[in-house]
């Protein structure tokens, strides 16, 4: 009980504290790139550390630094948001839900590092965001998707939504995707308890969207998917 209200405490804390270094960072930083190496990289590296959460990546090999790509991922626990900051040795941005920018101080501090929300109830407001991401890109940055939409209950991998490859598509860059496993063993959805482990983070080799057409697109998420699913076994 202790240990899971210190944990807690100091998680809100210490995200209390990089919110607010985050928004002064964001004055002298125009895209973010500050903020995501002075402060979101420390604060997901130092929360793993305080829970007592290893991480072991491997497929580092396959990043291109030079070349903006779209990083698909499992999710299955809010834990996952550290661990690909603490372990994708790449600038990027998040593209996530919009309620997640309402998050008082944390919501601004994204915002400021330009992570992109996306309204999944408001068709046009989404292809905004998409447009956003699809510019920003082509600008050189990276993005990142969950293209489940949400976090798995039990693990299991769910099916991929269109909007990340809509965005893939457009853009015309690489998507790599990226199997994080045991992440759900240090916190389920739905539980505030933190427990001690090692989650593990392999990243796979860049696919490729030149090679498909818009009507090849359910062939390219299902590519995707079982590449994730390949790498979450070897694991």
């Amino acid at each position: 009980m202790i240990r899971f209200i210190f944990i807690n405490i100091f998680i809100a804390v210490h995200t209390i504290i990089i919110s607010l270094c985050s928004f002064i960072i964001s004055f002298f930083d125009k895209d973010g790139t500050l903020i995501h190496r002075k402060c979101a990289v420390p604060w997901a590296k130092t929360i793993l550390f305080i829970c007592g959460v290893k991480l072991e990546v491997k497929g580092v090999e396959n990043i291109r630094e030079d070349t903006p790509c779209i990083y698909m991922s499992n999710h299955q626990s809010y834990f996952d948001i550290f661990a690909l900051l603490a372990g994708l040795p790449v600038n990027f941005k998040f593209i996530m839900k919009k309620e997640l920018m309402r998050i008082p101080l944390l919501g601004t501090a994204m915002k400021r590092a330009g992570y992109i929300s996306l309204d999944r109830e408001d068709s046009r407001k989404a292809i905004v965001s998409v447009n956003m991401a699809a510019d920003r890109i082509r600008n050189g940055t990276s993005v990142l998707i969950f293209p489940e939409g949400t976090r798995s209950r039990d693990g299991v991998v769910g099916e991929f939504k269109k909007g990340g490859f809509h965005l893939a598509m457009k853009s015309g860059c690489d998507i790599v995707p990226v199997a994080i496993v045991k992440s759900r063993d240090i916190v389920p959805k739905g539980s505030l308890k933190v427990n001690k482990g090692i989650i593990y983070f392999n990243i796979g080799k860049p696919i490729p969207v030149t090679e498909y057409s818009k009507r090849d697109m359910p062939l390219l998420m299902e590519k995707v998917r079982e590449s994730v699913l390949a790498m979450m076994k070897e694991e």
